[in-house]
């Protein structure tokens, strides 16, 4: 026993020794120094709007360099105080005096944002707190909090820098993947993110993110993350693994990333001894701007479909709505001005004439087999096709169409929104349904072959495949492509399908365009043009290689835009075999 108590002992010595050897003390730029400026920190509280009648204290700290009327970078902090404590393992204000005086990092004004509180109504109740609502959830919100409500705030008393690159944003733990939401939302507002042990768990669905960050069309960001291998494991997921993932994810799909890691646990004792490295790695190079990343791996599925050479362009705007988009055989792209009740034509090389007045409020088209544009009147609750300098021809009356899709033979398949039926009208003219289970269908679209139809819902969070037989009946349902979405979405706001030459599946969505195989798995989530709502979809230009995407807005009316990719679309009244997919 004696023995054992001494090896216990020499046990306890040495593992005291070895924990004693990984401690993260903090440097010389974590410390005040003499003949550093120092900055000045200002406390303020503010009620929000957007998280409606929460109360939070947040600081302002302004470096000694900071000059009236000169726009400086900013950088803003999740749970703030903590970061903004001099005692504390960050001692941001003070770093900032350091790397600042050293011409390390820019002039930085510092934003210190605490979580919000909904204050009960009296003592005996309990107040409500935010944080997690406000952190872990992967919506936009925060991020408009602090572009629509702090930072215009803090704008009114100093000159604030509107660029991207001139913006960052950090973050421990809840707060970190809130960092990372906030410039993932919205690269418009941030370009550089810092993390420490960020919570990259399912709190509120953030193990998402690794398989979106592969997915989706690089951002122009620069992230760095920081975690430690004895870091949480609970309920939730596994922080350290969640992080390896998310910078594998990163890495992978070309991001200009770094993680530091180490062996703490979920605090911040690393975090606050490379603080000082991490800001200047983070600011490295400035002012060169953050470029969005090429895909860096052979591997990665949206190098087949991404031209590196081409982004979205302008092709129309100042209509006062626009959707619903149909290409004819010249690759000529039709868009109706519903406001204007008339449809519009971009030639295949962007001219912009007209193509029909008094439209009837058209909304969903197709061109048929018989090169007439075939169109959903909402307005008059009826289908009918046009033909340039020609009457327009009533096919059905009486009809809610949203949407529709015309086979070979010149038979239609309609949506019917209020109905939340899908109906096929023969050749004859003859109508009848023949799918009701559909919850609110909107688009429509048939496979290259003409074998199998494709149906969305605003609302649900998988796109409808059906077998269509010879007499147009459909059968063999299955809910056969999963969209992606955020945790705290209920809605997809699918707007619209196209697909390319090879079977590719084309869905308009909040997150952008998912591109499917043919075997209903996302590859590639494509970026939309504007942050204005998508209204419809479809491949156009002179080898139709340009994908059209057409989005409507109140305030901005209709916008419509371009991108060339190197897949092409297909002239759908002429049916054609996809390739055997892929496994």
């Amino acid at each position: 026993m004696r023995k054992l108590g001494l090896l216990l002992c020499l046990f306890s010595m040495v593992a005291g020794t070895l924990r004693a050897a990984e401690d993260y003390p903090l440097g010389g730029d974590s410390q005040r120094q003499p003949g550093v400026p120092q900055g000045t920190v200002t406390h303020y509280t503010w009620t929000s709007k957007i998280f409606s009648g929460t109360f939070r204290d947040y600081w302002v700290y302004v470096p000694a360099q900071y000059q009236p009327g000169k726009a400086a970078c900013v950088m803003v902090f999740q749970d703030g105080e903590s970061f903004m404590k001099e005692d504390g393992r960050a001692r941001v204000p003070i770093v900032f005096d350091n790397l600042i005086a050293k011409h390390e990092m820019p002039v930085s004004i510092g934003v210190f944002i605490n979580p919000g509180v909904l204050k009960a109504r009296s003592p005996d109740q309990q107040d409500r707190t935010n944080r997690s609502f406000e952190y872990d959830a992967l919506s936009s919100s925060y991020a408009l909090f602090l572009l629509d409500e702090i930072l215009p705030e803090v704008a009114k008393h100093y000159s604030l820098s509107a660029n991207p690159d001139d913006r960052a944003i950090s973050g421990m733990s809840s707060g970190g993947i809130c960092a990372f939401t906030v410039a993932w939302n919205r690269p418009d507002g941030f370009h550089r993110v810092l993390s420490f042990i960020g919570s990259f768990t399912s709190l509120r669905g953030g193990d998402i993110y690794p398989a979106l960050i592969r997915k989706t069309e690089p951002k122009p960001l620069r992230v760095f993350l920081q975690d430690g291998s004895h870091d949480l494991n609970n309920y939730a997921g596994d922080w350290w693994l969640a992080n390896q993932s998310m910078a594998s994810a990163l890495e992978y799909a070309g991001y200009d990333v770094k993680f530091v890691t180490g062996d703490k646990d979920h605090d911040m004792e690393q975090g606050g001894a490379i603080l000082p490295d991490a800001l200047r790695w983070l600011w490295r190079d400035y002012p060169q701007p953050i470029a969005k990343p090429a895909p860096n791996h052979s591997g990665d599925k949206r190098t087949a479909i991404l031209d590196p050479g081409h982004g979205w362009e302008l092709v129309s705007q100042g209509h006062k709505a626009g959707w619903g988009l149909a290409a004819d055989a010249q690759g000529s792209v039709l868009f109706t001005d519903g406001l204007e009740d008339r449809i519009e034509k971009i030639g295949p090389y962007g001219t912009v004439s007209g193509f029909r007045e008094h439209a009837g409020r058209s909304g969903g088209m197709m061109f048929g087999p018989d090169g007439r544009l075939y169109a959903c009147q909402s307005g008059a609750h009826r289908i009918v096709s046009f033909a340039p300098g020609e009457v327009e021809k009533v096919l059905s009356e009486g009809v809610d169409c949203q949407d529709l899709a015309v086979d070979k033979a010149g038979g239609i398949y309609f949506t019917d929104l209020s109905g939340s039926k899908v109906w096929y009208i023969n050749p004859a003219r003859k109508k009848r349904v023949v799918i009701d289970i559909v919850a609110e269908p909107r688009g429509i679209h048939l496979s290259p072959d003409q074998s199998l139809l494709y149906v969305d819902s605003f609302d649900f969070r998988w796109i409808w495949s059906f077998q269509v037989q010879a007499d147009g009946s459909l059968i063999n349902a299955e809910y056969f492509y999963r969209l992606e979405g955020l945790d705290d979405s209920l809605q997809t706001e699918a707007a619209g399908m196209t697909a390319d030459s090879l079977g590719f599946l084309y869905v308009l969505t909040h997150l952008g365009i998912q591109v499917f195989d043919e075997q209903g798995r996302v590859q590639a989530i494509v970026s939309l043009p504007t942050s204005n709502p998508p209204a419809g979809i479809v491949f156009g230009g002179p080898n139709l290689q340009d994908l059209y995407v057409v989005s409507s807005y109140i305030a901005s009316g209709g916008e419509i835009f371009k991108r060339h990719l190197l897949r092409k679309g297909y002239l759908p009244w002429v049916p054609q075999k996809p390739p055997t997919p892929e496994h």
